[in-house]
């Protein structure tokens, strides 16, 4: 492949194949690149073999599971419903195949070389990438730095035996009867809840005042009230102190408003956030890419790191870890690069939670768009007021719109209930337009159906809506 230790040419190397870099190598590859991509691991990435995919495909058995157990709303009844945990796993590795497999065909069928193995950059246009076969080197043109995070490890809870990452939470051969979360963001929150319709019981241990930190109180109240409901035991405003384990079960101690408290389960899951890969031998301080004290790589509007032609996207740079972030900044690097005026814009970067009932969120929430000096005006409507919601048995959750009360003009939206994941989109296409409330309210939005929330909270917030009351004048 090499003759001694010359260097192959190409114009693009993306290091690290999750949904950043996998979008990035075809979208370069589609502006005529020639691209070269380069992961140790699967490809799809945390998000398709061990995060966003895997969980959801879970969390959607779970749903399974529980309709079957409580139909009686609809009168139905069903008997002896049991869980075959290992066949429910099957499910789950049988979506993540298919999903990777997508993408290895996508890579190909746009003509990007695959090597799977470490990547190391030698200066700033030379890269060594290296298995246990063989160890080329590239010269290259322009790089994109893809190679996203890892579960944050605390020292008093080391990962290992019963102490769970979300990795391991996800791969377990049985459904544990109990289950400890150290942290109740969108992972813990939604992993407990998964597990607990399973039938586990569930206790999670946050420390700030509520679940899902970061969303409306309001939204969050109506989450874990779902999930009391469910029997998870909820410590909010809570310290996790030390984890002691056997190996039938562990215990953690921890203290609730100085009140020391322990609890016994079987595993503990810490879901206290990630840590960005960009340390280890990829080298970025040896050809002086830029990090912060956090270890997030400095980058511009486009994506460019300290070394112009050098970029880096996703869960490596500022922002949330998101996903659907990094695939879109991994389409703008790669226009940069081809020269393409594109640039970062997260005025509509949706955050969702896929919990029971789920959350979602774009744009400004009520308090940002006051701190931008808007004139802010909001409106709400009740899940439980919609047709389409109320025959679903799924009446708990509202749909809130901020607008600028000057101009009309969509400025953010947050949704808690069924399908939230999904109702966003119409709203962030709406921001992203720059829709305004009666472009919405105008739009006919068909009957039965739960979009029909939007329309109506739009009609809220214009003081007109038919199926609430007008608030007075």
């Amino acid at each position: 492949m090499v003759v001694g230790d010359a260097s192959l040419d190409i114009d693009t190397l993306v290091i690290g194949a999750g949904p950043g870099g996998y979008v990035a190598a075809i979208r370069a590859a589609q502006l005529g690149q020639n691209v070269l991509i380069v992961d140790q691991s699967e490809l799809g990435g945390v998000c398709l073999n061990r995060g966003c995919i895997p969980s959801k495909a879970l969390i959607s058995a779970a749903h399974q599971y529980e309709a079957a157990q409580h139909g009686e709303s609809f009168g139905i009844t069903a008997e002896n419903v049991k869980v075959d945990f290992a066949k429910t796993q099957e499910f789950k590795n049988s979506v993540v195949k298919k999903m990777t497999g997508g993408v290895s065909g996508l890579l190909k069928g746009n003509k990007v070389e695959v090597f799977n193995g470490e990547c190391m950059f030698i200066n700033e246009n030379e890269a060594r990438v290296f298995n246990e076969h063989e160890s080329p080197r590239y010269r290259f043109k322009n790089a994109i730095i893809a190679t996203g995070s890892r579960p944050i490890e605390l020292k008093p809870f080391p990962f290992g035996g019963r102490i769970l990452s979300s990795t391991e939470a996800l791969n377990l051969p049985e459904i544990p009867k109990s289950l400890i979360v150290i942290g109740g963001g969108y992972i813990g929150a939604e992993l407990g809840q998964m597990y607990s319709k399973f039938g586990s019981k569930v206790t999670i241990i946050e420390g700030m005042d509520t679940v899902l930190p970061g969303f409306d109180k309001d939204m969050t109240s109506i989450v874990a009230k779902s999930m009391k409901k469910t029997g998870i035991e909820i410590f909010t405003g809570a310290k996790a102190e030390s984890a002691e384990q056997t190996d039938k079960d562990v215990t953690v101690k921890f203290s609730v408003n100085g009140e020391s408290k322990e609890v016994t389960a079987d595993y503990l899951l810490v879901t206290v956030g990630r840590r960005p890969n960009t340390d280890g031998e990829l080298g970025l301080d040896l050809i002086g890419v830029e990090l912060d004290e956090r270890g997030l790589v400095k980058v511009d509007h486009q994506g460019r790191t300290s070394i112009p032609h050098i970029f880096a996207i996703g869960d490596i740079v500022a922002g949330l870890a998101l996903a659907h972030k990094a695939s879109y900044e991994g389409k703008v690097a790669a226009e940069a690069i081809a020269g393409e005026p594109s640039v970062v814009d997260y005025k509509c970067m949706p955050a969702v939670v896929f919990t029971d009932p789920e959350c979602s969120s774009v744009g400004y929430t009520e308090t940002q768009a006051k701190e931008k000096g808007y004139n802010v005006k909001v409106g709400k409507f009740s899940y439980g007021a919609n047709g389409r919601a109320v025959s679903l048995n799924a009446a708990e959750g509202f749909v809130k719109i901020v607008a600028d009360a000057d101009t009309g003009l969509v400025l953010g939206t947050q949704i808690v209930g069924l399908e939230a994941s999904n109702l966003i989109a119409e709203l962030g296409l709406a921001i992203e337009m720059g829709a305004t409330l009666e472009d919405i309210s105008l739009t006919i939005h068909a009957h039965p159906t739960l979009g029909e929330i939007v329309m109506e909270a739009a009609e809220v917030v214009l003081g007109h809506p038919i199926h609430a009351l007008a608030p007075r004048r």
